[in-house]
């Protein structure tokens, strides 16, 4: 069974950094693509990031230069370091994982930037 478990939010100043932690359990983790999402109040979930078994990534323009994705197979666990962080940022942040045709989420962690 798949779970993932998201930790690593909180409260930060505009400009702080933030790093989000995504544990997955289940088989397959090292081939699979693991995504982080994020949704604000009112707001539809979009992708954020995302990165693949062979290393590659992907991101949002909105964050590009600013965040990065990254994983340690060994541990089950990816990362999302959040540099530079602004008001817009704020959202709950999702842990996404397809295995076969189903989608798993994690319970969201929630980033709130204050100015």
């Amino acid at each position: 069974q798949v779970q993932l478990v998201e930790s690593g939010g909180g409260v930060v100043q505009a400009g702080g950094s933030l790093r989000l932690s995504c544990v997955a359990s289940g088989s397959g983790f090292s081939i699979s693509a693991i995504g982080w999402y994020r949704q604000a109040p009112g707001k539809e979930r979009e992708l954020v990031a995302r990165i693949f078994s062979s290393g590659s990534t992907t991101y949002a323009d909105s964050v590009k230069g600013r965040f990065t994705i990254s994983r340690d197979n060994a541990k089950n666990t990816v990362y999302l370091q959040m540099n530079s962080l602004k008001f817009e940022d704020t959202a709950v942040y999702y842990c996404h994982r397809r295995w076969g045709s189903t989608d798993y989420w994690g319970q969201g962690t929630q980033v709130t930037i204050s100015s």
